[in-house]
């Protein structure tokens, strides 16, 4: 391969970092102010009968508020560019993407693109060359 190519390649394995770590940043907005509305006023989901993962819309207003605060600290982490940040803004992505999951009953649409979002950030950051370690 050229050192141009490998240029090109680096510069989109950075590109697609850079992308995680604003999605991460967004995504962590979305999850505290889907957590704040659930925490303020309780009737503002519908709470769908016989629900497998019947929880308190307060406590999982607390889920999305704690999950999305500590996105955004990720996200920010991220841009550094270092293993333990795209470890990190993995396992916070992948834990998203299983709260929104459970979470889908009470606000379907917004569940799911939140989901679509955590997956483009877990694809971006394991593409080969987008973190390197050391």
């Amino acid at each position: 391969m050229t050192p141009e190519g490998s240029s090109r390649a680096d510069d989109w394995a950075l590109t697609g970092v850079v992308f995680a770590a604003v999605m991460m940043v967004v995504i962590g907005l979305f999850q505290f102010f889907a957590g704040l509305a659930a925490i303020v006023d309780d009737d503002f989901y519908v709470v769908a009968r016989e629900y497998a993962f019947d929880v308190d819309l307060t406590a999982w207003g607390w889920a999305h508020l704690i999950v999305g605060v500590v996105m955004v600290a990720a996200g920010y982490a991220l841009f550094s560019r270092k293993v333990w940040g795209g470890v990190v803004a993995v396992v916070l992505a992948s834990l998203s993407a299983i709260l929104n999951f459970l979470f889908i009953p009470y606000y379907p649409f917004w569940s799911l693109v939140v989901i679509a979002l955590d997956v483009f950030v877990i694809w971006s950051i394991t593409r080969p060359g987008a973190i390197e370690a050391g």
